[in-house]
């Protein structure tokens, strides 16, 4: 049986000039998550932002085994529900095997499909069974087409409450690049479309280690002309992660965002959007020009 869109998925489709998802990588502590949700509603309150919180309780896809991957998904759900009952937040979280979907779904307002598993049809099935809003993230070697495929699969268990992420796709072996046209045309999976502004600044395996290995590096100070230019074409909501002390976090330290810039950032991307709301998209007219053709006529039509 169908589900109806969610109240929380059509505020999410209705949020101007943008929605946020937002928090630390990882759940480090209660007290850290609290303080975290507190600071950042506090940002996106002053600013009219509507705020989803954002930490996972395991990051189960690390570089090295011996990476922190976070307290577990016991431990975690139940300090993600006390951020929730603390702050009325609703909270958006990974899974990462079709198990853990309905545990999670009890805490979790959207369930997250990490990029690397945007394919798993058991997992997506899972996720959409329990009818909470799906946050897909496009996998770091796909192109915008295939987020149609990971939409619909949900959609075919009936579920409309899917939101698609664009987060990077890789160049090479250790860069990613944000391609805006993606932006556009991931609009053929018929949801609302979102930017991970922090790990599309990632760059897996980069960082050689002391002794042996590599960890993931990144290049944080990009993170705002990422965002400018997404926000410039056009999304419905921006995913970042945000550390009150960047360097410390344990997981993908180099690409936090840290909060004493939170304010400042999502001011700069407020304007931007607000200014592309009000030229909208352009009309591209092909007919043939003749005489008549008044070249300081502005087109009124919008595609």
């Amino acid at each position: 049986m169908a589900l109806q869109e969610s109240p929380l998925f059509r505020d999410l489709k209705t949020a101007a000039p943008f929605f946020l998802m937002a928090g630390p990588n990882v759940v480090e502590s209660e007290a850290h998550c609290l303080k975290m949700a507190r600071q950042v509603k506090s940002v996106t309150d002053a600013l009219g932002i509507k705020l989803v919180f954002k930490a996972s309780f395991d990051k189960a896809n690390r570089t090295s085994a011996t990476s922190f991957r976070g307290p577990g998904l016991k431990e975690g759900l139940r300090i993600l529900n006390v951020v929730k009952q603390t702050y009325g937040l609703p909270i958006i979280t990974d899974i990462h095997e079709a198990s853990q979907a309905a545990e999670v779904a009890q805490v979790a307002d959207i369930l997250q499909i990490p990029a690397f598993l945007c394919r798993q049809t058991d997992l997506i099935l899972a996720a959409a069974a329990t009818g909470k809003v799906l946050h897909i993230k496009k996998g770091q070697f796909c192109g915008p087409s295939v987020m149609r495929n990971s939409a619909d699969k949900a959609r075919s268990a009936g579920n409309p409450n899917v939101l698609v992420c664009e987060r990077g796709t890789m160049f090479g072996y250790s860069d990613l690049i944000v391609d805006p046209r993606n932006l556009v045309l991931m609009r053929d999976a018929g949801c609302p479309i979102t930017v991970d502004i922090t790990h599309a600044l990632q760059q897996p395996t980069a960082k050689a280690l002391e002794g042996s290995g590599v960890a993931s590096g990144g290049l944080r100070e990009l993170i705002p002309a990422v965002a400018r230019a997404c926000v410039a074409v056009g999304v419905d909501g921006i995913f970042m992660e945000v550390h009150d002390n960047p360097t410390a976090s344990p997981v993908d330290a180099p690409t936090q965002w840290p909060l004493r810039n939170l304010r400042q950032l999502l001011e700069d991307l407020i304007a931007i959007a607000k200014a592309r709301q009000g030229r909208g998209e352009i009309f591209i007219d092909l007919t043939p020009v003749g005489e008549e053709f008044d070249p300081h006529h502005t087109q009124s039509e919008h595609i």
